[in-house]
């Protein structure tokens, strides 16, 4: 079964465009005119990735995104790559708070956006099945859910990559330019801002507190060490 895109994009000439490169390349694509009527349709069926232009015309794909996430377990892990023709670094990285997982600007080459979806799919669809488990915190990639001390911690796709890398890597610092290439896309002008507002967000959620961390450490002028004490992983 073909792939599922939901393009929320209100100009014609170039949804039809989008529809039909990424129809070529096997994935089915519904396209929403306004914020609300996306919204609307991700309420109303399943979709396994979001192209969310950022200029709409009853409200701005930041609000949408915030909306997105706020919602069901569903829109919680579909990945949203955002469309913008700003040229404000502060909308990406506010674009990236409120949980979208990629910026591609306009202009854009066609062949670049139909391998970044690819790329966003391939992650979200979670490679091999494995287990990880460090103090308590346990990520399964297989229906990728993560728990902490038994409670499911809820995650967007871009959290829950970054948190895979830093389990994967516990013990070792990693640095910020190695956590955005696991992230893949975001544009290297904001790129530090970028890891840690994910950083923020997935401290936050973990209830971690960056001053005396029991999960996340901060390793000034390089990047992050998961520190948890016992760490074990299971294949």
């Amino acid at each position: 079964m073909s792939a599922q895109i939901l393009l929320i994009e209100d100009d014609a000439r170039l949804a039809g465009m989008v529809r039909d490169y990424l129809g070529g390349s096997g994935l089915a694509v519904t396209v929403a005119g306004t914020g609300a009527e996306g919204l609307s349709r991700l309420a109303g069926g399943r979709f396994d990735a979001v192209i969310l232009d950022l200029m709409l015309p009853d409200m701005d794909g930041l609000e949408v995104c915030r909306r997105l996430r706020a919602g069901s377990q569903m829109s919680l892990q579909v990945p949203v790559l955002m469309l913008t023709a700003k040229g404000d670094p502060m909308d990406r990285v506010v674009g990236l708070e409120l949980g979208a997982d990629d910026y591609l600007p306009k202009p854009f080459e066609p062949r670049e956006l139909v391998a970044r979806v690819e790329t966003l799919l391939r992650r979200a669809r979670g490679p091999r099945p494995r287990r990880l488990s460090v103090g308590g915190l346990v990520l399964v990639r297989e229906t990728r859910r993560v728990t902490l001390a038994g409670a499911t911690i809820e995650l967007t796709t871009a959290e829950f990559e970054l948190l895979q890398a830093l389990m994967e890597g516990r013990g070792r610092v990693l640095s910020r330019e190695a956590l955005l290439d696991r992230l893949g896309g975001l544009d290297r002008d904001v790129h530090d801002r970028s890891v840690d507002m994910l950083i923020s967000r997935l401290r936050k959620k973990l209830g971690d507190d960056s001053r005396s961390p029991r999960w996340i450490k901060t390793i000034r002028g390089t990047g992050y060490q998961l520190v948890a004490s016992d760490p074990s992983a299971e294949a």
